[in-house]
């Protein structure tokens, strides 16, 4: 049976009702998945549940950049520093169409936040603790050599600037290919399940959890050996569902991104600027737009909707129009936005940007291990930490033993791409063929970074849709591929999760929604009103982009 479409939904629940499994995770976000797929490959019998989507939450709603933490050197969190700069590496190894190289400019101003001297010492010593291959190792680029990166750059009291590496990859699609990696390996995964409340056995420990299948509002029994908390911004909600006496351990910080098309934001360099108020915000070229983010203040809003505010938005527009003064960037000029939740540890007296990003592990007296903190480019590492204790664990109390741990080199859904030129040579490949079906420009890159070689079964299915434009063409091949191989069970899901259009091609979905739309209805067999209800969640979805509230709800 295919676990990984969404047509075979009846017969995955069974499973999880049906069967007993070594660990239950709760919680399909990155983290989730890389505990997933770590467990999976090991030799565990494995279930995740995530009460939404895949990917829902933070997952999909952060600064995209899988980076070496240059900004933690000023917190002097030198072992983070060090440990997500090799995680960096192997992340890029096993996914490098989705993983993707991104020089970034920083910039230095006369009474800037930083000096020549400091940006060439703290980008040296950050090369060196991220263990930066020496091509990609920094620069040091004089005013005019940095006007030429960036013609665009406020000119009046410019130095020069500091040129290094980072990547940049979409959190949600690494996301979904780390579930669709633990499902080959054996892993039962579900979107749209909650975990409503904890079982226990004789010993008082978790044994399991009475789960509710969101769509059809039935519930049923996992059971399982150990249970995972890898649920984010909703740790400590469900915690104190296993002990109601837990002490809150996240301080929740938000983080806001904005859209701008191309046309009105034409960098030609990802630039990373401070702001007068003493953070530092990326300008991030990304195939037909560039996004700029991200804000850090405290939040203690409703976590199920978070909203970008107008107060968010202004913030970003005009930190962006000080450091590039010829554009005047507006609110109308945002296409899309997006507001997410950094769930960091709790230490009193400290502000959001003063947190560490460091990941910690709790373990409740019923034995509900919770995994929070922590940073997107850190899941492999932090996936591994938490499998560890459950093999000890296993060893320890049940005299049974599972795999070493060999993430490091399990290439993700897409590849394999064995060095840079196969890349390269792939990506002129796909560039002639999606031009041959009539779609040029950004198609190429957007293809290869979403699929990788997944794309040549999307391209495929082009010829049968010789009915429809390239655009509603392709729409159709890659609605095939989400719901039938990628779990997608909404548009929504689809336009968000699985392509991005919601974050980075706004204005392009209102020319494809009702092919996809139509798509959908044919494979879930949607009666009329389940087909008028997808669409007024695609709309809300589609208007919550650019809909900026006065303040968090």
């Amino acid at each position: 049976m295919n676990t990984r479409s969404a047509l075979n939904r009846e017969a995955t629940l069974s499973k999880l009702g049906n069967e007993t499994f070594d660990l239950a995770i709760i919680g399909g976000g990155i983290t989730g998945a890389g505990i997933a797929l770590d467990a999976a490959s090991r030799g565990m019998k494995v279930a995740l549940v995530e009460q939404k989507d895949f990917a829902n939450g933070t997952s999909s709603k952060s600064t995209k950049l899988i980076h070496g933490g240059l900004r933690y050197l000023k917190n002097l969190e030198i072992g983070l520093v060090r440990e997500v700069g090799h995680e960096r590496a192997v992340v890029h190894q096993i996914a490098p169409h989705m993983v993707i190289p991104q020089k970034m400019l920083l910039p230095f101003y006369k009474k800037g936040t930083f000096g020549p001297m400091a940006t060439s010492i703290a980008l040296w010593v950050y090369d060196r603790l991220a263990k930066v291959h020496d091509r990609d190792r920094r620069k040091m680029l004089s005013r005019q050599q940095t006007l030429d990166k960036e013609p665009l750059l406020k000119q009046d009291g410019l130095k020069g600037s500091g040129y290094y590496a980072e990547y940049r990859a979409d959190d949600a699609r690494l996301t979904i290919e780390n579930i669709k990696s633990a499902v080959d390996h054996g892993a039962i995964c579900l979107n749209y399940v909650s975990a409503e409340k904890f079982l226990y056995g004789a010993n008082e420990k978790i044994s399991g959890m009475i789960c509710r299948d969101v769509l059809a509002d039935e519930t049923f029994e996992l059971k399982a050996t150990f249970v995972v908390n890898a649920t984010g911004p909703w740790t400590d909600k469900l915690r104190k569902k296993d002990d109601g006496s837990a002490h809150d351990k996240l301080f929740l910080s938000k983080g806001v991104h904005i859209v701008i098309a191309k046309e009105k934001l034409p960098l030609r360099q990802a630039v990373y600027f401070d702001v007068p108020d003493g953070r530092m915000i990326f300008a991030i070229p990304h195939h037909r737009a560039t996004y700029i983010g991200t804000t850090d203040t405290k939040y203690t809003g409703d976590i199920e909707h978070v909203k970008v505010t107008r107060e968010d938005a202004l913030y970003l527009l005009d930190a962006t129009n000080n450091m590039f003064p010829g554009l005047d960037l507006k609110t109308e000029d945002i296409e899309s936005s997006w507001a997410g939740l950094r769930p960091l540890i709790y230490k009193g007296g400290k502000s959001a940007g003063e947190l560490s990003r460091k990941d910690e592990i709790f373990i409740s007296k019923h034995d509900l291990i919770t995994i929070t903190g922590g940073k997107l480019t850190g899941y492999r590492k932090m996936a591994q930490d938490v499998v560890d204790l459950v093999a000890r664990r296993f060893e320890h109390d049940h005299q049974k033993t599972f795999r070493e741990v060999k993430t490091k080199d399990i290439v993700l859904n897409g590849g394999p791409f064995n060095e840079q030129l196969k890349l390269e040579d792939y990506k002129k490949t796909l560039t002639e063929r999606l031009k041959a079906a009539g779609l040029e420009g950004h198609w190429p890159d957007y293809m290869l970074e979403n699929y990788g070689r997944q794309s040549d079964a999307i391209l495929e299915k082009i010829p049968y849709y010789d009915r429809n434009t390239p655009e509603e063409a392709l729409i159709r091949g890659e609605v095939w591929f989400a719901v039938i191989h990628e779990l997608a069970q909404t548009p929504v899901d689809f336009f968000g999760h699985r392509t991005g259009r919601l974050f980075y091609d706004l204005p392009g979905i209102e020319t494809v929604k009702n092919v996809a739309l139509e798509d959908f209805e044919t494979y879930f067999d949607w009666e009329e009103e389940e087909l008028k209800n997808a669409a007024l969640e695609l709309d809300r979805a589609i208007q919550s982009m650019t809909d900026f509230g006065e303040k968090d709800l």
